[in-house]
């Protein structure tokens, strides 16, 4: 009994080293994720409706990593139901992580960030596009492509600040009068967002 307990520990060992001894997924060859088995599932569950697309559906494979430092940043950033910058060349994106605002440039180390609500920037020479995110994620490859998968995106141009000063207003007096913890969570997220879009458009 003891042995064949050494024998599955050795096992699991040498499982869980082959496994860190693998290269980053980013260098192996990128192809389209597909989902067979939930496609089929889908298709025999709703036939007349086509199955949803994920965001990674929208972003085309990337190359695979170069022996140099590329001169441009590609970046990715995808919604659930669409794409907003599709392979787009740029020189340098900023992005609200959880950790403090996060500056990436070509040649970046492969990182995952979670993001918050904030402002990215895409900086392309003197141009600045800045844009509201409420929340996501930063997938960082070596090979100098950026994918950002983000719940909502909007220009910071679109916001009204008048919508968003309501909206502190509101959700600070639900935090206020709120009783159980859902509703202090919700109110808590309410206030999260506004307030960094006020920063946004503040800023």
């Amino acid at each position: 009994m003891l042995r064949q307990a050494c024998r599955c520990l050795l096992r699991s060992a040498n499982g869980r080293n082959a496994v860190r001894a693998r290269s980053f997924s980013t260098d192996a060859p990128a192809v389209p994720a597909v989902d067979s088995t939930f496609i089929e599932a889908w298709k025999k569950t709703i036939p007349n409706i086509e199955p949803p697309k994920t965001p990674f559906s929208y972003m085309k494979p990337r190359p695979p990593t170069p022996s140099s430092i590329p001169s441009k940043l590609t970046v990715n950033l995808a919604l659930p139901y669409s794409s907003v910058l599709s392979s787009k060349e740029v020189d340098m994106v900023i992005i609200p992580a959880t950790t403090g605002q996060m500056g990436v440039l070509p040649g970046h180390v492969a990182t995952i960030a979670e993001l918050k609500p904030g402002v990215m920037s895409v900086h392309e020479g003197n141009d600045v596009t800045k844009y509201f995110i409420s929340s996501g994620f930063a997938f960082i490859h070596p090979n100098s492509f950026a994918d950002i998968v983000a719940v909502e995106v909007i220009p910071i141009d679109h916001i009204d600040p008048a919508s968003v000063q309501k909206g502190l207003a509101e959700f600070t007096q639900k935090l206020s009068s709120a009783v159980t913890d859902l509703e202090k969570a919700e109110a808590q997220i309410g206030v999260d967002v506004h307030s960094a879009l006020n920063s946004a458009l503040s800023g």
